[in-house]
């Protein structure tokens, strides 16, 4: 492939052309680093780090001609900044953390490196990892590349929009309420959230700790299910960790089910269709590119079932009460004394305090932590937020009597298509209401992926919304490959790509 063309190589096209040796982790990582400078416009990086790119580059080419090669050996990738990382500044998107370089990696970043991939530096993403749109960065907007005026979806925008413009092969992500599933269907790429407590949480800077997840963004399923073997595995470092041993998703991937013949990979499959999740508010670009995703399953020999998800309304308020909730607890350590922002002049410790957050924090986080608060305190703790975690079970729940009917849940991502920058900024809750689809599978700790199923109004990407059972990741992921083996979406880049 001539090297202008490398970076239409995903991770599995990568790792193969190396294996082969027909394009060096130098080349494609010096490919690869121009692309960033030349789409900087886009607002994906927020630190770019070419010196040590290329000198992990040299050291993986090294590794591969001793035979001592991995899957993902020589692969280059980028890290959404909510990860922190020794070798290069963690800001989270914040003025609170601006400059500030942690003493560590993050288990997810170390497993990673371990693994033998190459960072090219760290992604911006929505503060603290609050948002749906990417806009709430203290460091700019990310561009969506299919339409400039357009958001890339959020928090992890900065790593959608870097793999849908071909800036990267693949990037970290997290999800608390949809932040990996949402930018990748906004974006036009693959992104799953695993089962929670699949990917370690230690070194991820918390919004929500029991809802927070890592999970990897790339072309296809074939190149997430490789990057998300690197990354899970039970770490003792954090008590939300699953202790099972390694897996891999790649394996499992390729494993053909049982009847299943070549022209029909998934017979057997039941897919569960929620009535829930096809209002009629739903827009009908949306509605028809996931309904045609939905007829190739039907012809790779799935089963459509239609199921209920009958508490998928309420888990807007229960979700935003909740993870305000624990937010306001995560955020509280953020107040100028150990390290971060501190406010340059101030009369007294708690003026210091004040002033400190009042000039670290963003209008959202700001927002998210006096909700938090409001919701935590006396009084009101058992009228708010004993009453949502309570719901929070019912709507797990409802997702288990489900999985009795069906073995994969499908349906879209989010109501619409990705909508401008700034068009939702003076009403939050639009933003907040756009989450309803991928809230559910987030508060229910279930896995749950974006897969490319087409294009809704002005060419802009739809994707289909897949949710499986506790720890079925391998199930996931061996739907959205046969789709992807079936349709070409996944390989649609935007124009002047």
């Amino acid at each position: 492939m001539p090297a202008q063309d490398l970076h239409h190589l995903g991770v599995a096209g990568l790792a193969q052309a190396m294996a082969a040796k027909t394009v060096s982790s130098v080349e494609v990582t010096q490919h690869l680093l121009g692309r960033a400078q030349a789409h900087a416009h886009l607002g994906s990086f927020l630190h770019l780090d070419p010196e040590a790119a290329l000198s992990t580059a040299r050291a993986a080419d090294a590794a591969r001609a001793a035979g001592q090669a991995g899957p993902l050996t020589g692969v280059p990738l980028a890290h959404k900044d909510i990860f922190v990382t020794a070798d290069m500044p963690t800001t989270a998107g914040s003025k609170m953390l601006a400059h500030y370089r942690s003493p560590f990696d993050a288990t997810v970043v170390a497993r990673l490196k371990a693994a033998g991939t190459v960072s090219l530096g760290k992604l911006n993403c929505d503060e603290y990892a609050m948002g749906s749109a990417n806009e709430n960065s203290a460091y700019g907007p990310v561009h969506n590349p299919w339409d400039t005026q357009r958001v890339p979806g959020g928090s992890s925008g900065g790593s959608a929009a870097a793999v849908a413009a071909r800036l990267l092969p693949a990037a970290t992500g997290t999800d608390t309420g949809g932040s990996i599933r949402q930018p990748a269907s906004f974006s036009g790429i693959t992104g799953i959230k695993p089962t929670y407590g699949v990917c370690s949480r230690y070194g991820m800077i918390a919004f929500a700790s029991s809802l927070d997840q890592a999970g990897p963004m790339a072309r296809s399923a074939e190149d997430c299910a490789l990057l998300l073997s690197a990354m899970s595995g039970f770490d003792e470092r954090d008590a939300t960790s699953a202790e099972r041993p390694a897996q891999n998703f790649h394996a499992q991937m390729l494993s053909a089910r049982e009847g299943a013949t070549a022209s029909q990979p998934l017979k057997g499959l039941r897919v569960g269709l929620p009535q829930e999740f096809f209002p009629a508010a739903l827009a009908a670009d949306v509605n028809g590119a996931v309904r045609h995703a939905l007829a190739e399953l039907e012809k790779l020999g799935a089963t459509l079932v239609e199921v209920s998800l009958p508490r998928t309304e309420l888990s807007i308020p229960v979700y935003y009460i909740i993870a305000p909730a624990e937010a306001s607890s995560n955020l509280s350590r953020f107040d100028g004394v150990k390290f971060g922002h501190r406010a340059g002049q101030f009369d007294d410790l708690l003026d210091m305090y004040k002033k400190t957050r009042a000039e670290g924090f963003g209008a959202e986080v700001k927002r998210r932590i006096m909700i938090g608060t409001y919701v935590l305190s006396h009084g009101y703790y058992d009228a708010y937020y004993l009453q949502a975690q309570k719901l929070r079970r019912m709507i797990a729940e409802d997702f288990q009597r489900c999985f009795t009917q069906c073995d994969v849940i499908a349906g879209p991502v989010a109501p619409t298509v990705a909508w401008k920058i700034g068009e939702q900024g003076g009403d939050p809750l639009q933003a907040y209401l756009a989450d309803i689809f991928t809230l559910p599978a987030s508060l229910a700790g279930l896995p749950g992926m974006s897969v490319p199923a087409g294009f809704g109004a002005g060419g802009l990407p739809v994707g289909l919304q897949l949710i499986g059972n506790y720890f079925a990741e391998g199930q996931l992921l061996h739907t959205a490959h046969a789709l992807q083996q079936a349709t070409d979406w996944h390989t649609q880049a935007p124009a002047g790509i």
